[in-house]
């Protein structure tokens, strides 16, 4: 007997290797593929301005990239004793309004990455957006101000393929050699309702097959692994939620299976090896086998060097399973 409705998918034709340049936007779900992009070491940006759950706030923030329009002082909000923009993520809120150095340095930096880019990938978590009152724009974070400042509204399935058939052609006309992948976001916004977060996810769903059917856009279905494959509570964290470690490294794999080239997967898994190398923590480091592990180590991180560029941080591990081939 089958005891699951596995989604059997089909590897793409220009896959990810050593040589692409990989560019994340969107919920943290970017963040799960992006933390294990760059555990194997690929040339991968993530969420350059943070977390952004919504379509028109990630459409707003690669327009001002592609057409170089900086941030300035009149979008930013002075509240509990921090600078805010409620274009981008909390993570760049500060005491001084040094904010808008380090947001433009960013939007350079962003243009330049789009621009070099061999894939882009753009995953979407919810259509639920807020309108800030005061200037009716919709924006990408509230940081905490109070609820009485913004409307709540969710997007039409027109609006959201309005903005990313924007996206996709912006991104192209500088750079038409990139593809362009959108997946969904299998985490639950159950704050927005059981009922809500479905209508927001269907409208999501429905706009990115769309620019999909109408474009060079690709989908990737992270939504449905998590739904109709894995399809049960033990795949999620204790919030029920988000995916589970467990979950996130199923999807991964499914993920390399379909995107990354075959011939990566040697390097993926001396990287892991040096990885857990530089994980390893001693009995004893002055030992003689100790020593003669670092050197072993030192020259598997200076042949990945010299072939592909490939460089470790030894105090900054980064952390995940090992890849499954």
């Amino acid at each position: 007997m089958n005891f699951r409705t596995q989604i059997k998918l089909q590897k793409e034709t220009n896959q990810i290797d050593y040589k692409s340049n990989l560019l994340l936007f969107g919920s943290c779900f970017s963040n799960n593929i992006g933390d294990k992009l760059n555990f194997y070491k690929f040339n991968t940006v993530v969420n350059p301005f943070g977390i952004i759950f919504q379509p028109s706030a990630i459409e707003k923030l690669i327009l001002k990239c592609l057409e170089n329009e900086p941030f300035t002082k009149d979008e930013l909000i002075f509240h509990n004793e921090r600078w805010h923009c409620l274009d981008v993520h909390s993570d760049f809120s500060n005491t001084d309004d040094s904010i808008l150095t380090e947001l433009n340095t960013v939007r350079k930096q962003t243009k330049e990455s789009i621009i070099n880019a061999s894939h882009i990938i753009i995953t979407l978590g919810t259509s639920w957006v807020y309108r800030y009152l005061k200037n009716n724009d919709l924006v990408a974070n509230c940081h905490k101000i109070s609820q009485k400042e913004f409307q709540k509204e969710l997007l039409t399935v027109s609006e959201i393929t309005n903005s990313l058939k924007n996206i996709s052609s912006k991104i192209k006309r500088l750079n038409k050699n990139c593809f362009v992948i959108f997946t969904l976001s299998p985490i639950r916004h159950l704050k927005d309702g059981f009922i809500e977060n479905q209508q927001s996810k269907a409208h999501l769903l429905t706009a990115i097959h769309e620019v999909v059917r109408n474009t060079e856009a690709i989908y990737f279905p992270s939504y449905e692994i998590m739904l109709d494959d894995l399809r049960d509570y033990r795949f999620y964290k204790k919030d029920m939620l988000h995916p589970n470690e467990l979950a996130i490294d199923y999807i991964w794999n499914i993920f390399s299976e379909v995107w990354i080239n075959i011939t990566s997967k040697k390097t993926m898994q001396q990287v892991t090896e040096i990885q857990n190398g530089l994980n390893h923590k001693p009995f004893n480091e002055n030992s003689k086998l100790h020593q003669e592990f670092l050197r072993l180590l030192q020259i598997k991180m200076n042949d990945l060097k010299r072939d592909f560029e490939i460089e470790f941080n030894p105090s900054r591990v980064e952390k995940t399973d090992k890849f499954k081939v």
